[in-house]
């Protein structure tokens, strides 16, 4: 009892000061975490995507922008290096450039991890000396991946060779690919909690509402880049419902079919996808391939028959009074 009473108040006195060492506040996100920036060269598009045992990671690690570049900051994460990053980037700086600017004045370099890569496909990258084993990165033609606190040392390795070994995917799911490695290669030794994958254009649209083409985050779950993959395939089904969507408008029927059919094909199960492939056989006089596919949605849902009978007023459903109580009769 004696040592103890001894004791208290010098670790109280210890408590009470400032660690003059700890040069990050306790604002700063701990995203300790794996994740990929990358330059399309077909398209010119710009990604960045991340995977770490945080929530929602996305919101603090991947920033991006159209026609400027992308940035993945991370380890004790200085947000502003997002912003301030891109703002470098779009003044005329190299990636390299850049990252010297955010480092210079950083009393916290040391246990910082950061990537960035500009519109021309070059990259720039740091890892603190101070940031937690197992830490590092590898750049490749246009990308660099990054990690730290991860299981094992292999992780950015095995990311660079999955991208590169990709190159034949669609942009998106070949930077996904990288994540998926990285989880295969042991990932964060703390396991997994949030993933985001987020895609600008190569170049600004006419509105700013056009520059993001992907932008997806899984912010909470038990498996998030299953997710994240989830996701991706449902972003691509709805694709192709937009598409479908714009055939319609131009009154090209035979368009707007294949698109639905397209996407049913990613997701059977979605019950809008079938929905709209049913409504574009009708419109092509197929009311009975059309009620084939409207039955069991019906009956799944009826406020999918109470849809049906307000499309004609509008001029999306153009079929005669008998056919349309036909596929409104259908069970």
């Amino acid at each position: 009892m004696k040592r103890l009473t001894y004791l208290l108040p010098l670790l109280l006195s210890l408590l009470a000061r400032p660690a003059a060492a700890q040069v990050y506040t306790a604002a700063d996100p701990l995203a300790h975490t794996y994740s990929i920036v990358a330059r399309d060269p077909q398209t010119g598009d710009l990604a960045v995507a991340v995977q770490s045992h945080w929530f929602s990671v996305g919101t603090s690690v991947s920033w991006a922008e159209a026609g400027v570049g992308a940035v993945a900051t991370q380890s004790f994460t200085n947000k502003s290096f997002g912003p301030r990053g891109l703002a470098l980037l779009k003044s005329g700086k190299t990636a390299q450039e850049a990252l010297d600017g955010l480092l210079r004045t950083d009393e916290g370099r040391d246990v910082r991890q950061v990537a960035i890569i500009d519109n021309q496909g070059r990259v720039a990258t740091h890892t603190g000396s101070k940031c937690i084993d197992m830490a590092g990165h590898q750049q490749g033609a246009q990308f660099s991946v990054q990690a730290n606190m991860m299981l094992t040392g292999t992780v950015p390795a095995a990311m660079a060779k999955a991208y590169e070994q990709n190159a034949k995917l669609p942009f998106a799911e070949r930077v996904v690919s990288a994540l998926e490695a990285a989880q295969a290669a042991g990932g964060d030794i703390r396991g997994r909690q949030s993933a985001a994958l987020l895609v600008v254009r190569g170049k600004p649209g006419a509105g700013i509402w056009e520059d993001r083409a992907i932008d997806l985050r899984v912010d909470d779950a038990a498996q998030p880049l299953q997710e994240l993959s989830r996701l991706l395939r449902l972003h691509r089904a709805y694709e192709h419902m937009n598409a479908g969507d714009l055939a319609v408008e131009k009154n090209d029927v035979p368009g707007a079919i294949r698109e639905y059919e397209a996407a049913e094909k990613l997701f059977p199960q979605n019950l809008e996808m079938k929905y709209w492939h049913a409504i574009s056989l009708a419109n092509k006089q197929q009311v009975p391939q059309a009620i084939k596919l409207l039955g069991p949605i019906f009956r799944q849902d009826a406020n999918w028959r109470t849809l049906t009978q307000r499309l004609p007023k509008v001029g999306l459903l153009t079929v005669s009074d008998a056919e349309l109580k036909q596929i409104l009769a259908a069970k």
